[in-house]
């Protein structure tokens, strides 16, 4: 859970990433293992109904617990959608928000990259096929944490050891950084994440685009909030993961639908609406047809469930 150089020191939670890292010699730098403390794990809750999270809080817990279910579904689902159930036993919530990239290049050893102190992106003339579909900086592989685009849906904010109230955008960068995954400074760690009081009324999905049916990682992902009301879009948060460097708010179909009805007309333009912006590479256009089909059919689901 910090930023740090490739062979500088890392933290280790439950290291279901960094094993992995350090049996392919990507990561060989030494370890600092996390201790337990009260405010770094488990699931409270204020006054307001809003929920805060420590870091160290696992993927399963909140995948199960019945309150974030009913306050947070969009959250619950996809804490329940990423990995499997074993590696959901073991991995955090901090950790899964910093995770490096599951880009191929970066994780050969022989092979230099942005991320490891390289001068170029090798996947950009190589083989980008999962790469990005939204072009926003050097580096085009996509950020690799779910949590992270459920959480911006929701407005979390993060607390560090070290800064509080971070927004999920403060956090990730923009994506104009090629050398990390994260804004995190060396040696700083996550410690919880702060929810907002659920929106009355609302209701949340979840769906990811994956290549197979278990334990892959999602091609594009989509997690839609949405109040209908009177027939109409009261309240609507769409985020996309897998489509850019960071996870994307997708304004330009919330626009088109905020105050709009909740018309099979409108969800269309709005799922239309979802590639404004989008710069794919060569090889990675077909993440626009399944970022438009994600979020019609969640729309959908929004506007009749």
């Amino acid at each position: 859970m910090t930023s740090a150089s490739i062979h500088a020191a890392e933290f280790r939670a439950a290291g279901t990433d960094l094993s992995e890292r350090r049996r392919s010699g990507v990561s060989q730098g030494p370890l600092i293992d996390i201790s337990i403390a009260p405010d770094t794990i488990g699931i409270g809750w204020g006054a307001d109904g809003a929920a805060r999270i420590g870091a160290l809080t696992t993927i399963a817990a909140i995948a199960t617990d019945p309150r974030i279910a009913q306050a947070y579904p969009g959250l619950a689902a996809a804490a329940l959608g990423l990995a499997t159930p074993q590696v959901r036993h073991l991995a955090t919530l901090g950790g899964n928000l910093a995770q490096r990239s599951r880009c191929w290049y970066f994780r050969n050893p022989d092979i230099a990259c942005l991320k490891k102190g390289g001068t170029e992106c090798p996947a950009r003339a190589g083989n980008h096929l999962y790469s990005v579909a939204f072009d926003l900086g050097p580096c085009v592989a996509p950020h690799p944490s779910t949590m992270a685009a459920a959480l911006l849906a929701y407005e979390a904010k993060i607390s560090t050891d070290r800064r509080s109230g971070l927004t999920i955008g403060e956090l990730l960068g923009d994506g104009s950084n090629g050398a990390a995954d994260h804004a995190l400074a060396l040696g700083e760690m996550i410690r919880s994440i702060e929810l907002r009081p659920p929106v009355p009324g609302e209701r949340a999905f979840y769906k990811r685009a994956i290549s197979r049916s278990h334990a892959e990682w999602p091609l594009v992902e989509v997690c839609a909030r949405a109040v209908v009301s009177g027939g109409a879009f009261q309240f609507i948060r769409i985020t996309a993961g897998g489509i850019a460097p960071v996870p994307l708010c997708l304004s330009a179909s919330e626009a088109a639908l905020q105050g709009a009805p909740a018309s099979s007309a409108n969800i269309a333009n709005a799922a239309r609406q979802a590639t404004a912006g989008a710069k794919p590479l060569p090889m990675t256009g077909y993440k626009l047809d399944l970022l438009r089909g994600l979020v019609h059919d969640l729309l959908e689901r929004l506007a009749t469930s």
